[in-house]
């Protein structure tokens, strides 16, 4: 139910670059967006409960939840990998005595067909080690009785590039007057995350789907093995300034991007169909926008 833009501009060789205009919100994570009941502007009312659970001020505690917990679920700096190149958004000499935080850039190439060749600056979070469980128990001989007890072992298959989201906790009761909640619309999790993972899940990906559905596409995107998403709560539902992490769940992009019926061809088509109508315009800039409350 939100707007975005993107910026494209395209040069006289026709290459076309798609990016973010300076100052936008394009970065900033929704909350409930999804939901039957998303997060209501302010209005006329002026007390600060309600002020912290306006649609603004619920996007900048998700993302700096979002930030904070990329970095948090990182070994020390002892462990650190580099990549070949360094970071080339940060500057030494401008932020003397820092350091930037732990993410990688990954360049990629793919073929669209048609002549068509898109080249993406994916982000990567960090590195796994992918840990396979291989069934080791003996095969039974003719004549000889299958045992029963089956022994497993962990054989390790090397790191694995990795990305990592999290998810906060929002319930709309959290606003003052807010009407009470339905039977079984809203999900405690606290209560279900160690016994109903799966009800907890599922109900995020109807309250944030268009969330999810652009964390897969960006896991896919970069080539990573894993994605790791975080279950963050308050730990008092009128302090939106100290959360908890309830758990995390490992999940592979493919996979989860079937559980959402998130199709990649689909969303390949609609890209190609923005640069096809793009190809036929004149060099220029040009702006992308995604107009509220439709779908």
């Amino acid at each position: 139910i939100y707007p975005w833009d993107i910026v494209v501009q395209k040069l006289p060789t026709g290459a076309l670059f798609f990016d973010k205009r300076d100052a936008s919100q394009f970065d900033y994570l929704t909350v409930h967006e999804t939901s039957n009941t998303p997060p209501a502007p302010l209005g006329n009312r002026d007390n600060e409960e309600d002020k912290i659970n306006t649609p603004e001020r619920l996007s900048l505690e998700a993302t700096m939840i979002n930030q904070n917990f990329t970095q948090q679920i990182l070994r020390s700096q002892k462990h650190r990998s580099n990549f070949d190149l360094p970071n080339p958004f940060w500057d030494e000499e401008d932020n003397d005595g820092m350091e930037p935080a732990s993410v990688a850039y990954r360049y990629r190439k793919f073929d669209l067909g048609d002549g068509v060749e898109l080249v993406a600056r994916t982000e990567l979070h960090g590195l796994a080690k992918d840990n396979k469980k291989v069934d080791t128990s003996k095969i039974a001989l003719p004549g000889k009785k299958k045992k029963k007890k089956q022994v497993e072992a962990e054989e390790e298959q090397g790191d694995q590039y990795m990305t990592a989201y999290a998810l906060n906790e929002y319930d709309p009761s959290y606003a003052s007057n807010a009407p009470p909640a339905r039977p079984g619309t809203t999900i405690n999790w606290r209560e279900k995350l160690d016994n109903q993972p799966g009800a907890v899940l599922a109900s995020e990906m109807k309250n944030n789907s268009f969330k999810l559905a652009k964390w897969t596409a960006q896991s896919l995107l970069a080539g990573a093995s894993q994605m790791k998403i975080g279950f963050v709560s308050r730990i008092n539902p009128k302090n939106a300034y100290e959360h908890t992490v309830l758990a995390t769940q490992t999940y592979r992009p493919h996979d989860f991007a079937s559980q959402m019926t998130l199709d990649m061809g689909s969303m390949w088509g609609i890209f190609r169909l923005f640069v096809k109508l793009l190809s036929d315009q004149p060099e220029g800039k040009y702006v992308i926008m995604r107009d509220p409350n439709r779908a």
